[in-house]
């Protein structure tokens, strides 16, 4: 398979996406595990039958020995770089992230993967020690069970608009059924890893405004989340997602 490199769409750690015509091809390392590749394919096709707005995956196949996922290009940019070159619109793009979480939550894949059985996975894979392993899993464990669709990395750059105005939502390798609140102290954790705190603090007001939900709620989540997130990653993320683990206050 010949690559035009100034197809390059985006480079990630392990993987390169690229475009080719009308479709995208996300290209793997040749040491990444088969298996993950696979289960991002089956997440993405799983979430399709939901009848969100995403792109369709086209084939899984293995060119020059590199496994890679072929989905459906969406023409649009993304709704970071829309809040970006339009910072007087921040709020409004905001609440437009928000009610598309919010839509996202409303949908059911019982066949993904369950949140809790991930997080407690990667809480127990963390460096963290044997009495905080034990306190946030006893934490996870005793938070409410749900089923709701969980993006597990929802931020504005996984959001393309349309130039007719349509979003879709990208990239759902980490998608999960479980507590929409653990989705959003994700979310939340995201904007501070990008450095927009304020951004962050408006996200967080404006859905626990928008759905009713407790604020404190979603913050009882944060350690948990931080330390599953703590796992993978750069160095300079790990230590700030275990600053939010170890200065949590365990009730």
């Amino acid at each position: 398979m010949n690559i035009q490199a100034d197809k390059i769409i985006a480079v990630r750690t392990s993987k390169t996406v690229y475009r080719d015509g009308d479709t995208v091809l996300k290209v793997f390392d040749s040491d990444y595990s088969k298996a993950d590749v696979l289960s991002e394919a089956l997440n993405q096709a799983r979430v399709e039958e939901t009848g969100l707005n995403i792109p369709k995956v086209l084939e899984v196949f293995k060119p020059d020995g590199k496994w890679a996922i072929r989905s459906e290009f969406i023409e649009g940019n993304t709704l970071q770089r829309m809040m970006d070159e339009n910072p007087g619109k921040k709020d409004e793009y905001l609440n437009l992230f928000v009610e598309l979480q919010m839509t996202v939550h409303q949908k059911e894949a019982p066949l993904l993967g369950k949140l809790k059985d991930k997080m407690n996975r990667k809480i127990n894979q963390s460096n963290l020690d044997a009495p905080t392993r034990y306190e946030l899993s006893t934490r996870l464990e005793s938070m409410p069970k749900h089923k709701k669709l969980c993006h597990g990395d929802f931020n504005p750059s996984n959001i393309i608009i349309r130039p007719d105005g349509t979003p879709f939502i990208l990239d759902w390798s980490h998608a999960t059924q479980g507590n929409a609140s653990a989705d959003v102290a994700r979310s939340y954790l995201l904007f501070w890893l990008a450095g927009d705190i304020d951004g962050a603090n408006k996200y967080l007001d404006l859905f626990c405004e928008k759905s009713g939900t407790d604020r404190k709620y979603v913050q009882k989540w944060m350690p948990i989340v931080a330390a599953s997130q703590s796992v993978k990653g750069k160095p300079q993320e790990r230590e700030f997602l275990l600053r939010w683990v170890n200065v949590a206050e365990y009730q």
